[in-house]
């Protein structure tokens, strides 16, 4: 029994492995475009930050994370550091 219960939690812990890769993947395309949003701002002469669309985000997020039974104060604290690294990248 122990050696089933074992194989379970391999086989749950590889489909969380391959949610991470995803993840990053994802990461990294939205950096990608965040850098080349940086760039349209530099030549507009833009701020980088844009607090409005900021916290429009966070309440469109935190709602799409109550629908889901997600803890919507937690869900926040993750996209503001998705958000700061994603002006992050904006800075270049």
């Amino acid at each position: 029994m122990g050696k089933g219960v074992s194989e379970k939690i391999a086989e749950l812990r590889q489909k969380i492995d391959e949610i991470d890769e995803k993840i990053l993947l994802l990461l990294k395309e939205r950096f990608e475009i965040a850098k080349e949003i940086g760039l349209e701002k530099r030549k507009r002469g833009m701020p980088l930050r844009d607090f409005e669309r900021e916290n429009a985000k966070y309440k469109e997020i935190m709602e799409k994370a109550l629908k889901l039974k997600l803890d919507p104060e937690a869900v926040r604290e993750v996209y503001r550091k998705i958000i700061d690294m994603s002006v992050h990248a904006q800075e270049g």
